[in-house]
Order: structure tokens, then sequence, then C-alpha cells
């Protein structure tokens, strides 16, 4: 599987990242197992989560994700097999959140120890804080990057404003720059990342790694009515905001082009992401190791340009 840079980092990874968000959620630790196995087995070695991931399940309080993770690490001895990417800065409770130096040196702890290593490859900024400069946040991450723990950071949810402030500071003060980011974007919600956050992620050279990039769901074409909403955990609060005229529009190219490549319509919403300016890697996910082959597929899928140009019309 061909692998893409991330940024300016000079890590490479495959073009498309597994979301781990689903673990100890709506899939327990055996199933997580299978299904990372399974991803591993296929060439999808960019794993994405964060410490808060699953704090919104009744009981949880964050982490889940990343003790599987870390806990599957350790079992197969695959630590280096693997590029891991996670987050901070999320309401964890107890006045843990946000971006102070304080807090990121603690949770980055918390993280590794959860994770079962010493390094996290992307440690991403999950949200803004505009209560702490940016300068302190950079040179906390600055710390940990000479201390081995992180090799490279990234953004996510950020403005265009806020992202370009930060890698103007960064090269200002001689501080790690974010490489990535990470913005809500898919053939269903186009407006959080064209225009000008797209514009600064092209030209310095940020990679982006999409997150919704199948709309909840929404763009495996398996909601197509509101009959359909009891089709998962989610379907009911994620999916009535895709369903209306324009997202109809958008299943029903995506039949067309399905019809003509034979792929599954999941398949083609991430080829169709690959293609557009500066996506390193869309982050997508699934509960069961048979719906894995449509991720790799699409890694496999080159659309035409009237393909591409087409969904972009229908999805306008």
């Amino acid at each position: 599987m061909k692998h893409r840079p991330l940024g300016r980092s000079g890590l490479t990874v495959p073009p498309l990242c597994f979301g781990c968000n689903v673990f100890g959620w709506t899939v327990d630790e055996a199933a997580s197992f299978r299904l990372l196995d399974t991803v591993l087995d296929h060439g999808l070695t960019f794993l994405d989560t964060a410490d808060v991931y699953s704090r919104w399940v009744p009981g949880h309080h964050g982490g889940e994700s990343e003790t599987i993770i870390g806990k599957w690490m350790k079992a197969r001895g695959n630590r280096n097999s693997v590029i891991l990417a996670t987050k901070v800065g999320m309401d964890m409770g107890n006045g843990n959140v946000g971006l102070k130096p304080d807090y990121i040196a603690r949770a980055v702890e918390d993280s590794l120890k959860r994770l079962q290593t010493d390094t996290i490859d992307l440690y991403q900024s999950h949200k803004d804080d505009e209560t702490t400069p940016q300068e302190e946040t950079l040179a906390t991450y600055d710390k940990l990057i000479k201390a081995g723990k992180v090799r490279a950071i990234g953004a996510s949810n950020f403005s265009a404003e806020r992202l370009q402030s930060a890698l103007d500071i960064a090269k200002a003060n001689g501080l790690p720059r974010y490489e990535t980011m990470q913005p809500e974007y898919s053939l269903s919600e186009r407006t959080s990342y064209e225009g000008a956050l797209e514009r600064v992620c092209v030209d310095n050279d940020v990679g982006v790694i999409t997150f919704f990039s199948l709309a909840a769901g929404f763009l495996t074409g398996k909601y197509r009515s509101e009959a359909d909403f009891g089709k998962s955990p989610r379907g009911a609060r994620s999916i009535p905001r895709y369903l209306n005229p324009r997202g109809l529009r958008i299943l029903a190219c995506l039949d067309e082009v399905a019809a003509e490549t034979r792929a599954e319509p999941a398949a083609i919403a991430l080829a169709w992401l690959m293609t557009r300016p500066a996506i390193a890697s869309p982050i997508a996910s699934a509960t069961k190791p048979e719906h894995v082959a449509t991720l790799v597929a699409a890694t496999r899928l080159e659309l035409t340009k009237d393909q591409a140009d087409r969904l972009t019309a229908a999805s306008a």
C-alpha cells in the first residue's frame, strides 16, 4: 500500500486512517482485537484515537479506547508496526481540559500509560484553547518531542485563523509546528474545511486527516429513510441532518459511480476524499472485520476525473 507524507513530519502513513473511537463503546475488547488484527493484516497501520474516547458512554471515564489499543499492541508485540495518533484537550472531567502546559504534561503520561508505549507518533490538540497562549502549548510539545515522548504534533477543530497563527508562532520561535489538521470533512459536510482552512493547509504543507469521513455512516448508503435510523446506535442521533434532498442527491450519485466501478458507496466516498487538496489520510471506522474490506477497497479505487467531478457537483 502506497504511503503518503504526514505534513513535513517525516512520517508516512497509508492513504486511510482507522478510527478507534468505537473501541470499548460499540465494540468490546475481544472484537476490537479482531478488528485491529484485520486492519493491520490489510496494511492499514495508521490508528487514530483520543484520551476522551469514550467518556460519553454512561459509566465510562475516558481512556477506554487507548487502553484497548495498548493491550492489543502489548499482546501482539507490534508497536513498531503501527503509526499511533491520539489527542488531548477535550473535557475529561474534574477540570481536566484544555491545552495548558501542566495539563498536557499530565495527560500525555496518562495516554502513554494506557497505550503501554514510550512514544506517541502524532499527538494532537483535540480542540483549540483560546485561554492558553499558543506559544505555551507549542513549547510544551517541544519538550515532549525532545524527551522522545512525541514524534510530531497536529491540531483538530481549529479555525483557519488560529491554525495559521500557530504555524506563524512556531516558525518565529523555533518551536514544533502542527503537521496535521483534523477537520470534519466529507461529501456531506464540506463547508468546515473548504475555503480558508483548506488554503492554510495547502499553502503550509499541513497534512489533513478528516473525521466523520463517511458522515456518521450516511455515505455507506444504509440510511435512506427515517425507518433506517435504528440500524446503529448513532443512527437516530447523527443521520437526520444528512437525510434531505441534498443528501439523497449525493446518495444517487454514489449509486451511479458504484454501478460504474463495482465498488461500494462507502469506498467511493472515501476515494473522493483522497482526491481532494492536502488530504493525507481520511479517518474511517468499522465495527466488524468484514467491513474492513470496504475501507481497503477505497485505497485501491482510482476515480476518473469525470466521476470525481460528478460527486463534487452532486454534493455542492
